[in-house]
């Protein structure tokens, strides 16, 4: 990686690990949210008892937690940047009783993994903050064996996901946040169809798939929404920690509005893509 993603991977580190504790908080009401992604990601790898998987941008966990379950005679190496996410992890396995699942430090970009050390690999969420794409898909097809498959997620684009554009909507009436740089890392980076089937494919990936994939966030109330964003959503986090109290006021307010006037049983619609590829035998 040059100078620039370097710069870039560092800062995801440190804001990573700093988001932890919330993720902590907010693990299970999270682990819900995103299940269906994680579902689909396990249905679409064919998994064998014995299998060696990759779990890459694990955060908490998952979901490589689910797949040492399922392949309880092979292992999962889970993989991130943030020692405080891998920690979370490490304590969710222990909780299950899950000897086969093993969590360490390390960068999609730069795999400290043996060529073809793995049956299967997974990313859930994780593909478009890689400082270099390219990078990343070309590390994960090295350590994956032949025949083996890559499934991972991204989110499509702002129209398909309110749970996160409510937020943001309410905060550009009241506070200026800078556009992202076109193609940097970031929440939608991904979110046109092709961009990672067209990346692999120019890799020599084989039998790419990519499907559309919809869901909702339930939140039991407008405040439990506006609490877990405060939390653990990088963009709204940095925007409202320069935000005075009365503007957080009126930003919140707007939520609300956005929202509806029901203040329970809130469920807000995501979209992502899921994307399948065989490494060549």
């Amino acid at each position: 990686m040059n100078t620039q993603q370097l710069e870039i991977r560092d800062k995801q580190h440190a804001s990573w690990n700093a988001f932890s504790p919330g993720w902590a908080k907010w693990d299970n009401f999270t682990m819900h949210f995103l299940a269906t992604q994680a579902e689909q990601i396990i249905s679409q790898l064919d998994l064998r008892i014995d299998d060696d998987v990759l779990d890459i941008a694990t955060g908490t966990g998952e979901p490589g937690l689910t797949i040492a379950s399922i392949a309880n005679k092979g292992t999962v190496t889970a993989v991130d940047l943030s020692e405080g996410m891998l920690a979370i992890a490490r304590e969710k396995a222990k909780t299950q009783g899950l000897n086969n699942f093993r969590a360490i430090e390390a960068d999609a970009c730069e795999l400290p993994f043996e060529d073809g050390a793995f049956d299967a690999i997974t990313c859930r969420l994780g593909f478009m903050f890689f400082p270099d794409m390219e990078l990343a898909a070309r590390e994960m097809l090295r350590v994956l064996k032949p025949g083996g498959k890559i499934v991972t997620t991204v989110w499509q684009g702002p129209v398909d996901n309110p749970w996160v554009t409510i937020a943001m909507r309410a905060i550009k009436k009241y506070l200026e946040v800078p556009a992202a740089a076109p193609g940097a890392p970031g929440i939608f980076r991904c979110a046109q169809p092709g961009i990672l089937t067209d990346l692999f494919a120019t890799l020599g990936g084989s039998e790419i798939r990519e499907i559309e994939l919809a869901g909702k966030m339930a939140c039991s109330s407008v405040d439990e929404y506006w609490n877990f964003m405060n939390d653990v959503v990088p963009p709204v986090v940095s925007a409202l920690k320069v935000a005075d109290p009365a503007i957080r006021t009126k930003i919140r307010q707007e939520v609300q509005q956005l929202l509806g006037t029901d203040s329970v049983n809130q469920h807000i619609p995501f979209g992502a893509r899921l994307i399948s590829i065989r490494k060549p035998v």
